[in-house]
């Protein structure tokens, strides 16, 4: 690993003690811990430019703690993935549709992504009054922020409908009265502009250090997903179009994407939630947390530390979608039952263990849940794969088929060739399935495109369970359901 590659994941992770310390937001219960940072101290420490950089680093840690549980809400109620072992924890609850409303993770969720929102609030009011001679890098401060603050309630509109829409400060007796805001409303009045601010705002690239940081494609690529994910085809196509046009590209061959020794910040690369190794609690629990319970197979991958939890098990059903020449299936799924070791010999898996896996976040590690292996929240496949649906959507199947094609090229599959727009889009759904497994994108992908209970409903799905239950702690400190009501199905 280079020196600038080993520094540009630890632009996560420099903050300095006092903004661990002003920015922080504690995990107690109170209302989303909007407490107001106006003291003259803190004042103080919003001048320079290196104080909103290490502010704006603050907000990726915060998003970097909650990224560890974000497949548990994007990819375990989808049908792709099974929780065959544990029966008792939030990945197995929201497996079978029974989350309830007092697991302490969906506490934790709405909390982290509220310190992502308020330590941005907080850039966003400072970075106004400060001296602006003082400030070389204003507009990627602010480019940064606003792209974090729209991520995190994205999200949070996604997994829990309206929330309070918080775009200030404020002190906690104003914050009790803040009611939940239509969903709607959150992406006209913020995520929609946040995100269009932030694109103009960026820089393309970074070099150095800064490699890493969100850049006017990230933002535009998350804008574009936005788009979709509100119907909003037209614009979709616009924005995801002009991602096409900057510079990213395919990897030649799939397996590098999730080749942890080499340049993650590829051409493939848009954002990710990056985690670094032996740095202190600053990596990332998915090897560990994937990983069947095989001591013969961590020996053979060299991941060390124990607790193998087995919490993610992928399905026999989509390992059948691929063909035995599509070079995503053994990366995606790999070898049910077992591994070949160096000598080509199959070692099976104990019986007792999952017999399925997948090999996106299998690296060497050294210690328990302390993995370099990244979240990747945008990649360029992707991004293809957005464009061609928005162009299906909007009658130019024919234009659609380059998109798809080039992401079925570098898998090694024959193109499409040009058909029905409904069986066109049939088609894009199975590629996104097939083709971002595991990735944070199959449950949403359901959910936006009105398929979720028909899909899984044969495996418990109720109507209502297309939201997570609010945390029972937040309606508890609201106590009023007039501005703060449960979402229906799980009072």
């Amino acid at each position: 690993m280079n020196t600038i590659y080993q520094n540009s994941k630890r632009l996560y992770f420099r903050g300095l003690l006092f903004f661990l310390l002003t920015l922080s937001v504690s995990c107690s219960k109170n209302f989303i811990d909007l407490a107001p940072e106006s003291t003259t101290t803190t004042d103080l420490l919003y001048q320079t430019d290196s104080h909103f950089q290490d502010a704006v680093n603050a907000c990726y840690t915060a998003m970097q703690e909650q990224y560890q549980n974000f497949w548990i809400f994007a990819d375990v109620p989808g049908e792709d993935v099974a929780q065959e072992v544990v029966k008792n924890d939030a990945w197995y609850f929201a497996d079978a549709f029974t989350m309830p409303d007092n697991v302490e993770m969906l506490h934790d969720t709405w909390s982290n992504y509220y310190v992502v929102i308020n330590r941005a609030n907080i850039i966003l009011e400072k970075i106004e009054e400060a001296d602006e001679s003082l400030l070389q890098s204003k507009d990627r401060h602010i480019g940064e922020a606003k792209f974090l603050r729209a991520m995190a309630y994205f999200d949070l509109v996604r997994i829990f409908g309206g929330v309070p829409l918080i775009t200030q400060t404020l002190a906690p007796h104003d914050a009790y009265a803040i009611g939940r805001t239509d969903v709607q409303q959150v992406y006209n009045e913020l995520i929609i502009p946040d995100l269009l601010d932030a694109a103009a705002r960026l820089p393309r690239s970074y070099s150095g250090t800064h490699i890493g940081r969100a850049t006017s494609g990230a933002a535009l690529a998350m804008l574009g997903r936005v788009y979709l994910t509100t119907g909003d085809f037209v614009n979709a196509e616009l924005t995801l179009q002009e991602v096409t046009t900057m510079g990213y590209a395919l990897l030649p061959h799939f397996e590098d994407l999730y080749d942890y020794g080499l340049d993650e910040h590829h051409s493939e690369y848009i954002f990710d939630i990056e985690y670094e190794e032996g740095l202190g609690n600053q990596g990332s629990v998915f090897t560990h947390r994937f990983m069947p319970n095989s001591s013969a197979m961590a020996d053979f991958y060299d991941i060390r530390g124990g607790e193998l939890s087995e919490t993610f098990s992928p399905t026999d059903q989509l390992r059948a979608l691929f063909i035995e020449e599509d070079q995503r299936r053994d990366i995606t799924v790999g070898v049910s039952g077992g591994f070949y070791d160096a000598s080509g010999s199959f070692q099976r898996l104990p019986q007792a263990t999952s017999q399925n896996y997948t090999k996106k976040y299998i690296t060497p590690v050294q210690l328990v849940n302390d993995s370099r292996a990244n979240w990747k929240v945008i990649r360029y496949a992707d991004v293809l794969l957005m464009y061609a649906e928005a162009l299906n959507e909007n009658g130019k199947t024919s234009e659609a088929l380059a998109p798809l094609n080039a992401v079925r090229s570098r898998a090694g599959l024959s193109p499409y060739d040009l058909s029905a727009p409904d069986d066109i889009r049939e088609k894009i759904y199975l590629e996104r399935r097939m083709e971002l497994a595991f990735e944070g994108h199959r449950w949403f992908d359901l959910l936006r495109t009105g398929r979720a209970l028909d899909v899984l409903a044969p495996l418990g799905m109720q109507s209502f369970r297309v939201l997570f239950p609010i945390p029972l702690s937040q309606i508890q400190v609201i106590n009023n359901p007039a501005i703060f009501p449960q979402n229906p199905g799980y009072n």
